[in-house]
């Protein structure tokens, strides 16, 4: 059965790459468009052929729509997600869930209680590199994990090409780090695998915008392990870079080459020398998933359960920056 999917706002800047993504799938087309900007809404209406919808109820309401594409300003994410899961609609949507834990529960307790499918876009969980550092640490080949690194930035502030409205602290309740630095965060979080316990923050604002541009977020947990974050829209040619240490090793992927390097203990204390470990192929996409759950009615538990720590995690990191201290996840819950 062909699914068909409504796309609810082109605000945020991969719109139009999940767009392709359901033009590509063999089970999947786009059915209608709602927009919060009735400008842009109507444009890409009228370039995909299909109805534009002024109002979110109008295209929920809609029996023939089986499922939703959310990328709207994070302001807006609790708002629309929750009608799109009281309407009955699968969701697929850009990361974060929501800014904070409180509205992201109140998200996932309408998800459960309507049984829809819902999939957050974390793509970095799929790839190669991913996997295998997963492989690496199951077999326990670096010892006990005591620092993780993950960085990911571009130019986007300083070259012009990010859109005007990311900077905008009310549409995106944050800058660089709730938006690019949710993929560094999962992951840090994925790598350490044990639970964070406190989070500090540190935010630069080098183009003076009201929203960071520059940022670093440091994870610690109870064993004394810690995980460091870093995001940022203002770095030329700073490569994608993660580092794993732990008492028997170390990995390295992406400083600056596309390569997982390791280095482990050989047999006594002697260490190896440094060895390009394989990359496997990349899991199907988080759309190609999403779709794949909503056509075997089964639930995507592990990809919700990341998404939801990486809003906590989110949610302390800017409260950390923003009064100057460590935010502990216990006392924040309470």
């Amino acid at each position: 059965m062909t699914l068909r999917i409504g796309v609810l706002s082109l605000w945020h800047v991969h719109a139009w790459d999940y767009i392709k993504q359901v033009q590509e799938h063999e089970d999947t087309v786009i059915a209608a468009v709602w927009d919060e900007d009735p400008v842009r809404g109507q444009a890409a209406a009228e370039q995909l052929n299909v109805p534009f919808f002024a109002s979110l109820a109008d295209l929920l309401a809609k029996d023939d729509i089986d499922g939703v594409i959310v990328d709207a300003p994070t302001r807006l994410h609790t708002e629309v997600l929750t009608a799109a899961a009281k309407a009955g609609k699968h969701i697929f949507t850009e990361k974060v869930i929501a800014a904070t834990q409180k509205e992201a529960n109140a998200v996932l307790s309408e998800v459960t209680k309507q049984q829809v499918i819902l999939t957050v876009s974390l793509p970095r969980l799929n790839d190669g590199y991913t996997l295998a550092i997963q492989d690496i640490l199951r077999q326990g080949l670096l010892g006990t994990i005591t620092y993780v690194r993950v960085r990911l930035s571009h130019d986007g502030a300083i070259a012009g090409w990010l859109p005007a409205h990311f900077y905008n602290l009310e549409e995106c309740q944050g800058g660089a780090l709730i938006d690019l630095g949710c993929h560094p965060m999962y992951l840090t979080r994925l790598f350490l695998g044990q639970a964070v316990t406190g989070v500090s923050a540190s935010f630069g604002y080098l183009t003076g915008k009201e929203v960071e541009d520059n940022a670093v977020a440091a994870l610690s947990t109870d064993s004394g392990a810690i995980g460091v974050v870093e995001a940022g829209f203002v770095n030329s040619h700073s490569p994608f870079a993660i580092e794993v240490h732990g008492t028997e090793g170390t990995l390295l992927y992406g400083t600056p080459e596309q390569k997982l390097l390791i280095r482990t203990k050989a047999a006594g204390d002697a260490y190896q020398e440094w060895t390009e470990w394989p990359l496997p192929t990349a899991k199907e996409s988080a759309f190609r998933q999403w779709v794949a759950h909503i056509q075997a009615n089964t639930f995507a538990e592990e990809n919700v359960q990341i998404a939801l720590e990486l809003t906590r995690l989110m949610e302390a990191a800017n409260l950390a920056a923003r009064e100057g201290r460590t935010i502990f996840l216990k006392a924040l819950n309470d």
